[in-house]
């Protein structure tokens, strides 16, 4: 029973791991479409979807099927609750790949706009952070939490920025209205795969450390108890 249980988990990680790749993918593709204009990879992006949601099912299953044959205690329920959390949160980040990609078609009609705003950085930013996520998924090494706290913070004061100059340089030129629309959606959209990113580093902080760090500020997440208590 032990072993079986341990497999189990095995494939619970393994499972969670392939999300996480797939779902970097869809970003990076994303990412790529929205910096070149490309239609067919955003309508790529989108049909992929059905694989994520496929992949989101099992793993839900899988962390029910654990928890109603066995007793997890622990580590291991620590585990599996952040296994669920995580899944949800990658799932999202999926979603919202798409819907920047279904934004692309309507972008694409001035695609000088994405440079002229300094879209580019942030582009550049959200790939980053996503794989910044994905390495720390796949090493379980909380070293590296607070850069992704850190990176988050600056995709979504670079993205308020880019939102001021669109409210300010295009809110007066009626013909880019539904371009400067699309646009402010995807800055929406980025800053949610940031704040779900920080909430993937949270998870696996709580895996590793047990340590509840939602909510606190990032400069505090590693100090030491008696430091933290007299804050």
């Amino acid at each position: 029973m032990e072993r079986h249980f341990e497999e189990e988990l095995d494939k619970l990680k393994s499972r969670i791991l392939k999300m996480g790749n797939l779902v970097a993918d869809q970003i990076h593709n994303t990412m790529l479409a929205l910096l070149t204009c490309d239609i067919a990879l955003a309508s790529q992006v989108i049909l992929n979807d059905k694989i994520v949601d496929k992949l989101d099912v099992k793993i839900d299953k899988l962390c029910q099927r654990i928890f109603a044959l066995q007793q997890p205690v622990a580590t291991d329920l620590r585990m599996i609750m952040s296994s669920l959390k995580m899944n949800n949160d990658l799932e999202r980040m999926g979603d919202h790949a798409v819907g920047i990609a279904s934004k692309i078609d309507s972008i694409s009609e001035y695609p000088e706009i994405v440079k002229e705003l300094g879209m580019e950085e942030l582009i550049r930013m959200t790939d980053i952070i996503v794989k910044d996520v994905m390495t720390i998924l796949n090493s379980w090494n909380t070293t590296f939490v607070l850069d992704i706290f850190n990176q988050a913070g600056a995709i979504e004061d670079l993205s308020q920025k880019i939102a001021d100059r669109i409210l300010t340089e295009m809110g007066q030129k009626k013909e880019v209205i539904v371009v400067a629309s699309s646009l402010m959606i995807v800055l929406t959209q980025i800053e949610r795969i940031a704040g779900y990113s920080t909430n993937i580093a949270e998870s696996i902080v709580f895996i590793v450390d047990g340590k509840m760090i939602k909510h606190k500020k990032p400069q505090s997440l590693f100090l030491d108890p008696d430091t933290e208590k007299g804050e």
